[in-house]
């Protein structure tokens, strides 16, 4: 992504998803009527954590809350970082579950699933240590944990939804959260030493 891609739809992405989310929200009606509950319930998890990322990341909340809590005021997380994490890493994946849920059965949607209760985790389990709010906290724990584990549930019932199933959703995104961390300390690291040379 271009520094002048970048710039233009920073600002524009948070306002984006408020209303793709919504848009989605109104569908789920129509696609209850058509589709397999199972993936529904996958589909239904794209809007939530778009709902979830207006909550994060309006105002650039959450970036700086992670540079400063975090990473003790480095920019670890830039502005391309929160894009790509963000539009292909979560919108990416949620619309890959549902196609993959759709062909191969729902089972191979899990990815969505298990980044929604991972993130979910993540948010909570900071929120407990610190003893304070983190942005994203308030629809980790009202959205996401009904969402996610409704879809897990339902997912899991399925005649066929095995353990190799749960482990590539499980494994996808522990594998996204790792990176989004190894990305951002290295990033941190970086530019401490830098800082230390001059």
């Amino acid at each position: 992504m271009t520094g002048r891609a970048v710039r233009w739809l920073y600002p524009q992405w948070v306002g984006a998803a408020l209303c793709a989310g919504v848009l989605l929200l109104l569908l789920i009606p129509a696609l209850v009527m058509t589709w397999d509950r199972a993936v529904v319930l996958t589909f239904l998890l794209l809007p939530v954590y778009m709902i979830h990322q207006v909550e994060e990341h309006d105002r650039d909340r959450f970036r700086r809350f992670v540079n400063r809590e975090v990473f003790g005021g480095a920019e670890a997380l830039d502005e391309a970082a929160i894009l790509w994490i963000n539009i292909p890493g979560v919108w990416g994946v949620g619309v890959a579950s549902v196609y993959a849920g759709w062909i191969w059965g729902a089972g191979w949607g899990l990815a969505m699933v298990y980044l929604v209760l991972v993130n979910a985790v993540v948010h909570i389990a900071a929120g407990a240590a610190k003893r304070r709010y983190n942005p994203g906290l308030w629809t980790a724990i009202v959205l996401f944990v009904p969402a996610g584990g409704a879809a897990l549930a339902a997912i899991g019932a399925r005649p066929g939804v095995g353990m190799e199933q749960h482990a590539a959703g499980l494994g996808a995104a522990v594998a996204i959260h790792a990176a989004i961390v190894v990305g951002a300390g290295r990033r941190a690291a970086t530019l401490r030493a830098s800082r230390s040379t001059r």
